[in-house]
């Protein structure tokens, strides 16, 4: 390099400096770090101890807590990802129509997207009360019926969090309108020309257009599902009842390290769980060679 091109990279590297000495600090050493962890028995106050794959042996073969906890997260995501997809889409289709007054709908519906998750798990707590809440006082009073038990009944809580998930899907139909905006209207004038009803032109112009779009949606809907946390954890104090049947993945985490003092194990678990998303985001990234359509295509 000249002389020149050695000043020019020495001042870059000098304001990249900040960004690069936080991500060494913040993220490069807790991430090599917690690979070592994994393989070792480290209760934070005591060094670290290499134990070698035990702690993957433990996970795998004598922690039944584990495959449940995996369990209840696969079953939250196969189900909240899809509905919160079609419930999204559904409500751009809807706030895509030129009416008057459509940015206020707009807006009604993206905030509660916006309420922080604390907040809004304290409300829906409310909300899914098997006694005093609003939808099974609505279910005595208009069909004369009692409401489930909710989060207070083993074979409700996993159903009442997906249907809690379907409150903030006000980010993904905001990406979802901004893909409809994109859409070019001579396809749909074409479609018309042909005789297409609204039907067909949504099957045929409008979804097949939005592919790329909802195949954004659904892979940070999947990375986001496998790390479901919060609410679980606000709604149930972090125990995982009833039966733990609420006990997610993160949150068995979280309880494996700051409960029980076992950052090895949990080192061990967080890489489970990365394997595990990223196998997930792979195989649909590569799956979408078949069902995405881009505009050059």
């Amino acid at each position: 390099m000249t002389k020149w091109e050695r000043r020019q990279l020495r001042n870059g590297l000098l304001f990249a400096s900040p960004w690069i000495i936080g991500f060494c600090c913040f993220a490069l050493y807790p991430l090599v770090m917690s690979i070592y962890y994994s393989f070792t028995a480290f209760n934070v106050v005591q060094p670290p101890v290499w134990i070698g794959l035990a702690n993957y042996q433990e996970l795998f073969f004598e922690d039944p807590l584990f495959w449940t906890a995996l369990y209840n997260t696969l079953y939250f995501t196969v189900f909240s990802v899809p509905l919160a997809l079609m419930f999204s889409l559904t409500l751009a289709l809807l706030l895509n129509q030129k009416v008057p007054f459509m940015s206020v709908f707009r807006t009604v519906f993206f905030l509660p997207s916006i309420v922080p998750i604390v907040a809004s798990a304290v409300l829906w707590l409310w909300v899914l009360n098997p006694d005093s809440g609003l939808i099974n006082s609505l279910l005595r009073q208009w069909l004369g019926i009692e409401g489930p038990g909710w989060m207070a009944d083993a074979r409700w809580s996993k159903p009442s969090l997906i249907l809690m998930s379907m409150w903030s899907v006000g980010g993904a139909m905001v990406i979802f309108l901004a893909g409809l905006a994109d859409v070019p209207q001579t396809l749909y004038e074409v479609a018309e020309l042909d005789g297409a009803g609204p039907v067909k032109k949504f099957l045929h112009v409008t979804l097949p257009m939005l592919t790329p779009t909802i195949l954004f949606n659904m892979v940070m809907g999947l990375i986001m599902a496998f790390q479901y946390f919060t609410q679980v954890y606000v709604m149930t104090g972090g125990s995982g009842t009833p039966l733990d049947s609420t006990m997610f993945y993160a949150l068995y985490l979280y309880r494996n390290s700051f409960y029980y003092l076992r950052m090895g194990y949990a080192s061990a678990m967080a890489w489970m769980l990365f394997i595990v998303i990223l196998g997930a985001t792979l195989g649909v990234l590569y799956s979408s060679k078949k069902w995405v359509f881009y505009h050059g295509d």
